[in-house]
């Protein structure tokens, strides 16, 4: 933890592991009561990372930035501290490198890329990996093909952004029956063109289908809301889908099976590292994306082989990587 020279702002970086790679995280920019609450933060979040890769079969470890801003901030003060926040990150030689965040967008890591090129999601003209949404997508099409064939096949998607909306036309285009929401009447347009039943959120997240993807907030299931579920299977991208961890075994208990969303929703920061930290070609990017359908694949079949649920077989497989410090390639 370093107060920034330029900005005068609490800087913390925490690396939670390097056991199977070099620890990543985004630089979270937000307003703390205090220091200690910025820190306590960063330690959380630097945890998760390390599950999240390890568990997503990520050669990566877990790490996080914090930047604990004031009420209010100066543009200039800001930007000072995306400075100051980099020259911490460089001070690590390597062993941790960062992206966007809560607070952070692609353009501020041109800023700190000024100061360190342990950075990762820069733009496009910046030589970075740019949009993460189309790699994103693609994971998650990879996930759903671990579920199942794809054509002939009911699909709720709920959210239809740029992540869901690609996941929703690649899913038509390959023969699925589709059923559809938003919360922006403007999608309804796209739902047209795919054939897909338009619907409100509620009622496609309860549709009777094959699979719900969840691809809009988090918190969209719940105790309440598990009893009225008609799908075999929940996969999607939405992060913190899970109103708390108790939900995943009344899930279980159903016979519906819940895929992690820290293991669908990868495949933006897998392809951003592998381009911009590993620098690998497009063709092995999207090779380790697609990657994540065979993760799921085991994911599925340790929990059906222990009786167990697939959060559960993740969550076991990270911490057998970090005690063994299990370092691959990207292919499961």
């Amino acid at each position: 933890m370093v107060r920034g020279p330029r900005s005068g702002l609490p800087v913390i970086v925490a690396v939670h592991s390097t056991t199977l790679g070099q620890a990543v995280g985004g630089l979270r920019m937000w307003h703390y009561p205090d220091w200690r609450d910025a820190q306590a933060d960063a330690l959380r979040l630097a945890r998760g990372m390390t599950y999240k890769t390890a568990a997503a079969g990520v050669p990566k470890g877990g790490g996080k930035t914090v930047v604990a801003l004031p009420s209010t901030v100066a543009a200039s003060r800001r930007r000072d501290a995306l400075l100051d926040a980099g020259d911490v990150i460089e001070s690590f030689g390597g062993r941790y490198a960062t992206g966007p965040d809560v607070g952070t967008s692609e353009a501020d890591m041109d800023v700190i890329a000024s100061r360190t090129r342990h950075v990762f999601c820069r733009p496009l003209p910046s030589g970075g990996s740019g949009d993460s949404s189309p790699a994103t997508a693609a994971g998650v099409v990879a996930a759903l093909r671990a579920l199942g064939p794809l054509a002939g096949r009911r699909f709720a998607v709920v959210g239809l952004g740029r992540v869901g909306g690609a996941v929703a036309s690649t899913l038509a285009a390959s023969g699925a029956t589709l059923v559809v929401s938003d919360v922006d009447p403007a999608r309804r347009g796209l739902a047209d063109s795919l054939g897909a039943a338009w619907v409100s959120p509620e009622e496609a997240l309860t549709a009777e289908v094959d699979v719900v993807v969840p691809a809009a907030l988090g918190g969209v299931l719940t105790a309440e809301v598990v009893p009225r579920l008609r799908c075999g299977a929940i996969a999607g991208p939405a992060n913190n889908q899970l109103q708390d961890e108790s939900v995943a075994d009344l899930l279980h208990a159903r016979g519906i099976v819940w895929v992690p969303d820290y293991v669908v929703s990868m495949g933006g920061v897998i392809n951003a590292m592998a381009v911009e930290i590993d620098g690998v070609s497009a063709a092995e990017a999207a090779r380790r994306v697609d990657g994540i359908g065979t993760t799921v694949g085991d994911l599925l079949e340790v929990a059906d082989r222990d009786g167990v649920t697939p959060a559960r077989a993740a969550m076991d497989r990270a911490r057998t990587r970090l005690e063994n410090g299990l370092v691959h390639s990207g292919r499961d």
